[in-house]
């Protein structure tokens, strides 16, 4: 397994994304296969573990705990988020904060996020209303944190700002990065302002929520004449590790297939030619025609309709080369694209900043009939 220093630790370059977690039939989470994927992990050196408040309905952060509880304490670096994008009602970070040491049945945490530090939640984390960054600085100094940081969607300039403000305290950025974003979302800019700052990053969405694990024909046809032997995926995986601050690369796997396609990547760095990098940035130009959806489901929570609206955008962009119609007409009729009513709540906290309601009116009119 591919190791980086951090500071006067030696983690692994791949950690253990808890989002997108094994389910069974009931929509539960599969803990026994969650189970066997982290003693695959652990046998195999990823002994990073990452979870967060709202990942599985909260239910991410008693299972992992519960699983790694088998393990010794300093075996495993686990790491959580303060959901400061979802503001509520009684919002302090020491009563959540708590609950999620109880939950993930720990001490402290290895490492601790700001949660999606953003241009619409930047407000609340500076807020000395709630003081969010004071109470994590002196849960730092306490012990109960040994690495304080953030996860962020902002624009570039947003994260400077940002930086500007708290970046003397943060020890680690976590960004969405990949070679699509590279430049859809400029995780370039965002990657140089955290180098120039000497800000290690630390990458989620590596394969877009999946997307970049599975091309068109074309584009699996080209990769695969240079790699044959190589997955789609790792082409991904594999333009991260061209990039040297990047510390810690996260995969929220969900079966072991992926898991073990994933370990088998880092094992040993091997980085894209200038020629390869050349050649999945084309390709991501051809992708960017589609709706840069990953599956987060943020959107869904507050969704008066009830929608599966990750589903409705996925059934969107097959309509770039499929008929989709009678996947939509199969659905009940307030599961379908035009039972969205518009109102806007599901924009408002994407972190792509999709416009949803056009995107689903477009899909309903594209498949009424």
């Amino acid at each position: 397994m591919i190791k980086t220093a951090f500071q006067d630790k030696q983690i692994p370059l791949l950690g253990f994304g808890t989002m997108r977690l094994p389910k069974l039939a009931d929509g539960a989470i599969d803990e026994e296969m969650v189970r066997t994927m982290t003693r695959y992990a652990m046998d195999h050196g990823v002994n990073y573990f990452d979870t967060a408040w709202p990942y599985h309905g909260g239910e991410s952060e008693r299972v992992i705990g519960k699983v790694l509880k088998e393990y010794p304490r300093d075996s495993y670096y686990l790491a959580d988020k303060f959901p400061g994008h979802m503001k509520q009602e009684d919002y302090h970070p020491a009563a959540i904060f708590e609950q999620q040491l109880e939950k993930c049945g720990v001490e402290y945490f290895d490492f601790y996020l700001l949660h999606n530090v953003w241009e619409k939640s930047l407000d609340i984390y500076l807020s000395p209303e709630y003081g969010i960054v004071e109470y994590f600085k002196e849960q730092k100094r306490l012990g109960r944190i040994k690495h304080l940081g953030f996860s962020t969607h902002a624009e570039t300039a947003g994260l400077k700002e940002f930086l500007n403000i708290c970046g003397d305290d943060m020890e680690f950025c976590q960004i969405q990065l990949n070679y699509l974003d590279w430049t859809l979302q400029d995780a370039k800019g965002k990657y140089d302002l955290l180098t120039e700052r000497g800000i290690p990053v630390w990458v989620m969405e590596p394969v877009r929520g999946g997307k970049l694990a599975v091309l068109n024909p074309d584009e699996e046809a080209q990769l695969k004449a240079i790699e044959p032997d190589k997955s789609i995926a790792s082409w991904g995986f594999r333009f991260l590790q061209t990039l040297p601050n990047v510390q810690m690369v996260l995969s929220g796997m969900s079966d072991m297939a992926q898991m073990m396609d994933n370990v088998n990547t880092f094992d040993v760095r091997t980085p894209l030619s200038d020629g390869e990098v050349k050649l999945v940035l084309d390709i991501a130009e051809g992708i960017k025609s589609t709706v840069p959806c990953t599956a987060c489901r943020y959107c869904t929570d507050g969704c008066p309709a009830g929608l599966d609206i990750p589903d409705l955008l996925a059934m969107y962009n097959q309509t770039r080369y499929a008929n989709v119609t009678y996947k939509v007409n199969a659905l009940e009729e307030e599961k379908r694209p035009s039972a969205c009513i518009a109102c806007g709540k599901c924009t408002q906290v994407c972190p792509q900043n999709i416009d949803i309601p056009a995107i689903l009116k477009d899909l309903a009119e594209k498949t009424a009939g």
